[in-house]
């Protein structure tokens, strides 16, 4: 059973910083591309950042400099180290995991973050 489980999320003020966590399971990590993903409310769902199996990163322009994401294949763990938070990163943080050859994902149940100011 596959299973994607988010952590790390909360409630922080502006400036402040928070470190996401996706503990992942019945998957064979290390082949996975892994992204995370937001949904502010009413909007719809937007990549924040992914890394390759290769540790190559890619980041959403709002997010740049301010968004670290990592990956530990050893602990099947991706993070996303959030810094300098603004009330506009309010969201649901999502992970999300990708086999594209095979065309498979799957997402996990998400993780509430809000910023105030």
């Amino acid at each position: 059973q596959v299973q994607l489980v988010e952590s790390g999320g909360g409630l922080v003020q502006a400036g402040g910083s928070l470190r996401l966590s996706c503990e992942t399971s019945g998957i064979i990590f290390r082949i996975y591309y892994m992204g995370w993903y937001r949904q502010p409310p009413g909007k719809q769902r937007e990549l924040v950042a992914a890394i390759t199996r290769g540790g190559s990163t890619t980041y959403a322009d709002s997010v740049k400099g301010r968004f670290t994401i990592s990956r530990d294949n050893a602990k099947n763990t991706v993070h996303l180290q959030m810094n300098s938070l603004k009330p506009d990163d309010t969201a649901v943080y999502y992970c999300k995991a990708d086999y594209y050859s095979r065309g498979v994902n799957y997402w996990g149940k998400g993780t509430l973050v809000t910023v105030s100011s």
